[in-house]
């Protein structure tokens, strides 16, 4: 004669074998998303060994807590320190496909840059999952984050860095928002003469941080300009990396910019700047930090 504990015992075992069989029986999960190419992606498991081939998707992985599946990365990634143990698959742009195979990746992610639509093309070809962004305004930043949330199951991480950096960012936009906006130019490359134009993240970080982009109205990220455009414009503030300021100081084109004559070129951190990813709002941040001192807490 069975006892009720006994005969309970039974009952739980007979409702859980028939569920752990339709468990074990379940289709896994797939992921499907699509690229910057507008190519389709389908990925039916997490994926485990990833090659990103975007110092931006480098550190957004790191930050969304994925970047121990890194398994090649550009010679350019170079924070956080930890990327820098992942080995070094060479250039982001017309990538080393056979030096990309061999890390056996299962996950491959580009630049969305035109330059790399055959090396996309060949690692598919290849079997291997690739996705391609392009992440070069602060709205791109958000969505390419939540993607890769997506396609590595990190959601809740991605959407924590979202809605960290964005939190930065309007608390740099508020500390600002009432200050004089000085006028800025930001030269990219000297020859041919490159401007930050309206169509890059670093024309919106400007904004941020309290000033005004003379080339904020050009559509490109990075317009050509001339030096006579630059005289007539006359900026109050020039921002430059370090090792290009006292070139600016010493070539006599620009003595005649007030922002020379009154000392105001100002060196930004292109390790922190030059990255729309993580550090995004920490960007904004030492932006506002040399227009407007003392301003940001």
């Amino acid at each position: 004669m069975y006892s009720p504990l006994r005969r309970l015992v039974q009952l739980v075992i007979a409702f859980a074998l028939p569920l752990a069989a339709c468990a074990r029986d379940a289709p896994p999960v797939v992921r499907r998303a699509s690229d910057d190419f507008g190519d389709t992606l389908v990925l039916r498991a997490a994926p485990r060994r990833i090659v990103s081939l975007n110092p931006s998707t480098t550190e957004l992985l790191f930050a969304i807590g994925a970047g121990a599946r890194l398994v090649g990365r550009t010679t350019w990634d170079r924070w956080p320190e930890a990327a820098l143990a992942v080995p070094d698959l060479g250039p982001g742009l017309r990538p080393n496909v056979e030096a990309v195979l061999g890390a056996r990746p299962d996950l491959v992610l580009l630049y969305a840059s035109d330059d790399n639509r055959d090396a996309a093309r060949r690692l598919r070809a290849a079997g291997v999952a690739t996705a391609a962004y392009r992440v070069d305004r602060i709205a791109e930043f958000r969505r390419v984050t939540l993607a890769l949330g997506a396609l590595t199951g990190d959601s809740v991480a991605a959407r924590v860095t979202v809605d960290s950096v964005a939190a930065t960012i309007a608390r740099v936009r508020a500390a600002t928002a009432s200050l004089p906006r000085p006028s800025v130019f930001w030269p990219l490359y000297d020859q041919p003469l490159l401007a930050t134009g309206g169509g890059s993240f670093l024309n919106e970080l400007i904004d941020v941080a309290g000033g005004s982009n003379v080339y904020g109205f050009l559509p490109e990220p990075s317009p050509r300009i001339t030096v006579e455009d630059l005289l007539k414009r006359d900026p109050e503030v020039i921002l430059l990396s370090p090792d290009s300021r006292a070139r600016y100081l010493a070539d006599p084109r620009w003595r005649a910019l007030r922002a020379v004559r009154e000392n105001r070129l100002l060196a930004v951190d292109t390790t922190l700047v030059f990255r729309p990813g993580p550090r995004l709002g920490e960007a904004a941040r030492s932006v506002a930090q040399l227009l407007h001192p003392g301003a940001v807490k």
